[in-house]
């Protein structure tokens, strides 16, 4: 076996470790439902205070994870959008940029008409503590602070935006999926 052969070998063989190991480990973690959704202080977007999910206790939230990147991001942004406009009554959203650049997720809230409270994450720490696996990615929170639902990838309409709020809104609870989260995988205002 010359070198080439060998590097080629241990590359394949080190990605499809990796691979193995995330499916091992892709049950494993996340936030259970009933237990405290973590916090953390951070910017505001646009740039000029600071806020946290603890800000919102006594609220309802639904916690959207996102970057300016992500395509399905940009897909869903109308639909939460229209979703915050309509029910800020009863729930709050609140935006959470992760892994981006301040001027491109601006870019984004304005191309988008985003008019919901936002928070920075550059580092991604945040999302990190979230233990989310992507963007985009739902939390919807009770008053105390507590996980009620998880829902990993974009929303695909109102619709499932407005089933997956349900406990918060009013309508027909949604129904858990075998992992926790709701639906498939694949309020508002300013900060108080």
């Amino acid at each position: 076996m010359n070198l080439k052969t060998s590097i080629t070998a241990i590359g394949v063989a080190a990605l499809v470790a990796f691979l193995v190991w995330g499916l091992v480990n892709a049950g494993d973690g996340g936030i259970a439902t009933g237990e405290p959704v973590p916090t953390k202080t951070l910017p505001t977007l646009p740039p000029g205070g600071e806020g946290s999910l603890a800000d919102y206790r006594g609220r309802w939230v639904l916690l959207n994870v996102w970057a300016s990147w992500c395509i399905p991001c940009r897909e869903e942004s109308p639909a939460l959008d229209r979703f915050e406009a309509g029910n800020r009554d009863r729930i709050a959203v609140l935006g959470i940029d992760t892994r981006d650049l301040t001027d491109d997720a601006l870019a984004f809230m304005e191309e988008y008409d985003i008019a919901y409270d936002q928070l920075r994450d550059a580092s991604g720490e945040y999302a990190d503590d979230l233990e989310t696996t992507g963007v985009p990615e739902s939390f919807l929170v009770d008053p105390d602070g507590n996980l009620v639902a998880h829902f990993p990838g974009p929303f695909r309409d109102l619709a499932e935006i407005e089933k997956f709020a349900a406990p918060a809104i009013g309508k027909a609870e949604p129904t858990p999926g075998e992992d926790g989260s709701t639906g498939e995988a694949g309020s508002g205002g300013s900060l108080p």
